[in-house]
């Protein structure tokens, strides 16, 4: 990225059911991104929570002047949150996590240096070093990335990690839906962005309860397919873009 000045930042981050987490959230989010030297916002969607997440959300917010909120009133689901997010996003740069505190927020920085040393459009967080159970999160995950990988021709270690950099211009038009954020990398790829993966933190996760599952893995294989679809019939992503 060739500015004369560091690109501003926003930060998205899909919230559901976290009220054990938000506090020391926000409290890691400001360690790592306050000292930075660029313009920077971070925005949390609460995706319909139904504890107390809404209240700690709010008090984080009045503790750090540069929090953003959006509330919604029901459950939508993480792409329809994250899309939320991203359409609100102010800044030239939108990086993504998760709420969890398995993203680990202090790796922020590191995809911002790969991303404007080298001129990607988007840096994606590669969980290498994964702490999840096997059987249910990793081995479906693990398939998961190779079907994307052969059906969009993206090769990437690991869709399902949501911590992504993302320049601003490239997700512009891009509409989601059903689990299809994942898939937000191959569709910057195919409107011609330079893809780059870093090894990134994972932290088994401490509290509260983690919203994916085998379930999720299906919905992602259904939406894999309509990919597949429109790659055969329509010769490109377009159908994809607003």
């Amino acid at each position: 990225m060739t500015t004369s000045s560091p690109a501003s930042l926003s930060v998205v981050i899909p919230v559901f059911n976290e009220e054990p987490n938000v506090a020391a959230l926000a409290q890691k989010l400001h360690a790592a991104i306050s000292g930075i030297g660029r313009a920077y916002e971070i925005i949390l969607v609460d995706d319909g929570s139904r504890d107390g997440t809404w209240d700690h959300l709010k008090a984080a917010c009045a503790a750090y002047p540069h929090f953003r909120l959006i509330r919604f009133r029901r459950n939508f689901g993480q792409t329809a949150a994250m899309s939320a997010g991203i359409d609100a996003a102010q800044n030239d740069v939108i990086v993504t996590l998760d709420a969890d505190l398995q993203n680990d927020p202090a790796d922020i920085p590191r995809l911002l240096e790969e991303m404007e040393k080298n001129d990607y459009a988007v840096v994606s967080g590669w969980r290498k070093d994964r702490k999840d159970p096997f059987l249910n999160r990793r081995l479906p995950s693990m398939i998961a990335n190779g079907l994307i990988s052969n059906i969009t021709g993206v090769k990437l270690h690991d869709y399902g990690c949501t911590l992504k950099a993302y320049r601003r211009d490239v997700l512009q038009g891009v509409r989601l839906y059903g689990e299809m954020h994942r898939f937000i990398p191959a569709l910057c790829s195919w409107v011609g962005g330079d893809i780059a993966e870093v090894v990134v933190t994972h932290h088994p996760r401490l509290a509260g309860k983690s919203k994916y599952g085998i379930g999720r893995t299906f919905r992602v294989i259904l939406d894999l397919l309509t990919v597949k679809f429109l790659l055969r019939f329509t010769g490109g992503p377009m159908q994809l873009f607003g």
